[in-house]
């Protein structure tokens, strides 16, 4: 037995059966995470129940489970109930009910029953009754409306498209003008300037204000005609309810569709996942500035991370004076990749926004004070902020690939009448690049799912503006902005419908593990090809 202990194999077996335990629990995330995610977009079937009381209800099920009592176990003979996505909020004021199984005398599933995914108020379920526009009635029934309504939609989806491009671009870029007029007068009050100058600036707000009255009286315009047409819907209960067509974004009968039909819906659905911008809370829509905002904060983190993290690592293994002090900064990095995330969180707070992001007001935004510019959260601190938070570990990997450079090749190019800066930037460097992009790969896959320390410094739950634009200088290092993690602990813990916003939970992770999968790759793709091309050129 003893010889046994002392082969080592019981620890290899150890190892391999937690290497083994390990990967079982990956999968086991990736698969919950996608059988919750990716069948939330997949048209399911509209089912009608009659109860014993005389009631009806439809909607989509969305989970069956043993009711069971307060011990935990089942009393008696097991008894088992039906949730139901049953829509249709602003008429009985919850999107989800749960029936006992008991209870359900029938079960049907209604062809003509109609899904409506309105801009407000979530879902509707229900049968359409007429199309009017001004009170005339223009169809009535089921299907004599149903192909209007199919037309209409896209029509209505246009219009909607010219009012967000009115308010958020022509609108917002005239406001935008606006407030930089008004603080080009004060900055010229400030110094006590030109009143003429200042004339000139209140001339062209004149101007700008006159553009943003024609925009309102095409606004109005645009709102009359979005709301010209208006459907009445009757619930399975026989409630009526009108609304007007332009708040319906998609609408399908999925009683009534192929399992083709179903899977071009399911790929619509999926791209306005990704295309679109959220609604009702967050719990609906698209997540595309969440994707923006976090793509691009990786990206400036990567900026800022690589070179820093490469010329300290150079530092200490190439240049410094190896001694008690070098190993002690070395003993310092590599316990800061222990530091808990919030803690930078809050060091950035008090060291880039108050301190440097309010030094930079005081000196070129003085004007807009007590307004800050730089001085309050924003992308740019929230990226420095996972650049200092990922630094470590750069530069680990970094020195363990520069200890990796043999010796002989360094000292044949110093023979060879290299300095030892070129050996350094031509031999080393190249040399260690693998190890290099290795770290910045951990670097990423770390900075792409923090949430504690974003929270304090730039991240918010629903962002106005992208931080890039058409307006000068088109990247705004400034603005706040939106991130997939955040948006997770959003909808998921701070929503008031939670059941409406489970769906949208393992989505949007689903879509977060894919973002992180594409840069890491992308990342290890550069890497191979680098350290291809150094190992044939060695040769």
């Amino acid at each position: 037995m003893k010889k046994f202990w002392s082969s080592g194999d019981p620890f290899v077996w150890l190892t391999g059966v937690a290497l083994m335990f390990s990967l079982l629990m990956i999968a086991g995330l990736l698969w919950l995470i996608m059988a919750k995610g990716l069948g939330f977009f997949w048209p399911a079937q509209v089912v009608e129940f009659e109860l014993k009381n005389g009631t009806r209800v439809m909607g989509e099920v969305t989970g069956h489970e043993e009711i069971r009592g307060i011990s935990g176990k089942a009393e008696g003979e097991p008894r088992f109930r039906t949730q139901l996505k049953i829509g249709n909020r602003d008429l009985y004021g919850l999107d989800f009910r749960w029936i006992d199984d008991d209870q359900i005398v029938t079960r049907s599933v209604p062809e003509f029953a109609v899904v409506m995914e309105r801009r407000e108020w979530g879902n509707f379920y229900g049968f359409i009754k007429q199309i009017t526009q001004d009170g005339n009635v223009l169809c009535e029934g089921n299907e004599a409306c149903w192909d209007k309504l199919e037309e209409d939609i896209p029509v209505y989806a246009g219009i909607f498209g010219e009012i967000r491009k009115i308010e958020k671009g022509d609108i917002g870029g005239i406001n935008r003008q606006i407030e930089n007029y008004r603080l080009k007068i004060r900055g010229v009050e400030m110094s006590d300037g030109d009143p003429a100058q200042i004339k000139a600036y209140q001339d062209k707000i004149a101007l700008e204000e006159q553009k943003y009255l024609d925009k309102e009286k095409e606004l109005e315009v645009l709102y009359q005609e979005f709301t010209k047409e208006k459907i009445t819907m009757v619930s399975v209960g026989g409630r009526e309810k009108e609304m007007a067509l332009g708040n319906i974004v998609l609408a399908f009968r999925p009683n009534a569709m192929s399992w083709f039909q179903k899977a071009g819906l399911y790929m619509h659905r999926v791209w306005g996942f990704v295309s679109d911008e959220p609604r009702e809370a967050n719990t609906e829509g698209g997540v595309f500035p969440a994707i923006f905002g976090t793509i691009m904060m990786v990206l400036i983190m990567s900026i800022v991370v690589l070179p820093f993290g490469v010329l300290a690592a150079l530092y200490l293994r190439e240049y410094a004076k190896q001694g008690p002090l070098v190993r002690l900064v070395r003993i310092c990095v590599n316990n800061l990749a222990g530091v808990p995330s919030i803690v930078f969180g809050v060091f950035a707070v008090g060291f880039f926004i108050y301190g440097v992001g309010a030094s930079i007001d005081s000196f070129f935004f003085s004007e807009a004070l007590p307004n800050p510019t730089f001085g309050t959260g924003g992308i740019l601190w929230a990226s420095l902020t996972l650049a200092l938070l990922t630094v470590p570990v750069v530069i680990v990997a970094t020195e363990e690939g520069l200890a990796a450079v043999s010796q002989e090749i360094r000292h044949g190019s110093l023979a060879l009448g290299a300095t030892k800066f070129e050996t350094t930037w031509k031999i080393v460097i190249p040399s260690a690049m693998p190890a290099i992009l290795t770290g910045l790969i951990l670097a990423i896959a770390r900075a792409t799912g923090e949430v504690a320390p974003l929270m304090i410094t730039g991240v918010v739950k629903l962002a106005p503006q992208l931080p890039v634009d058409g307006y000068f200088p088109y990247v705004h290092l400034e603005r706040k902005f939106m991130h997939l993690g955040f948006h997770i602990y959003d909808v998921g813990f701070q929503s008031p419908n939670v059941e409406a916003a489970k769906p949208m939970v393992f989505t949007t992770a689903l879509l977060l593990i894919l973002i992180v999968i594409v840069l890491n790759l992308t990342a290890i793709v550069i890497r191979n090809r680098l350290k291809k091309k150094y190992t044939t050129s060695a040769v």
